[in-house]
């Protein structure tokens, strides 16, 4: 080999790599805010809980179900599922690893739980759509989307890798 040739094979090669500071960059600005939303009725979940078992009666309503006894089967049911959504919320907000898988499995019971509402809805003989599905189609979708490179963040081949023109 000639001295002046340069040897490409045992020169490392820096990659240029887009990366992320955050996990959380990879949510849109609409589920950000649905975190914060859900964020504040977790946190608002106890104190609901004591007002019930205080006797105060107020409106709970989620998914096109509604109650105005906290205290109650449904009621019950509610605080579960907004509790289910806090914890959701709180794990992507956290940036934990899981967090999407969660949301995913959120999503699936949020839509069941729509069209279970709407088809019991036919027995009283109306019929209405649940707005919250436009919500809630496009927010499975985006975690499904995002859901390899949320639990692969910061490993080596979820970053996208652009080789440099020259060498």
């Amino acid at each position: 080999m000639d001295e002046n040739q340069i040897n490409y094979a045992d020169t490392p090669i820096d990659f240029p790599e887009k990366r992320l500071e955050r996990r959380r960059k990879l949510l849109p600005w609409w589920v950000i805010g649905f975190i914060w939303i859900f964020l504040l009725f977790f946190l608002a979940m106890p104190v609901a809980i004591a007002m019930g078992l205080l006797h105060y009666d107020f409106e709970i309503s989620l998914l096109g179900l509604t109650t105005y006894q906290p205290i109650s089967l449904v009621g019950a049911f509610l605080m579960l599922l907004f509790s289910f959504k806090g914890i959701t919320a709180y794990a992507l907000w956290t940036e934990k690893v899981w967090a999407v898988g969660l949301a995913k499995v959120d999503a699936i019971i949020s839509i069941v739980i729509c069209f279970l509402v709407m088809g019991y809805a036919i027995f009283g003989h109306t019929f209405t759509v649940r707005l919250e599905l436009i919500a809630l189609f496009p927010y499975y979708i985006k975690m499904n989307n995002i859901q390899y490179e949320w639990e692969n963040f910061g490993s080596p081949e979820s970053t996208e890798q652009v080789l440099p023109e020259t060498l």
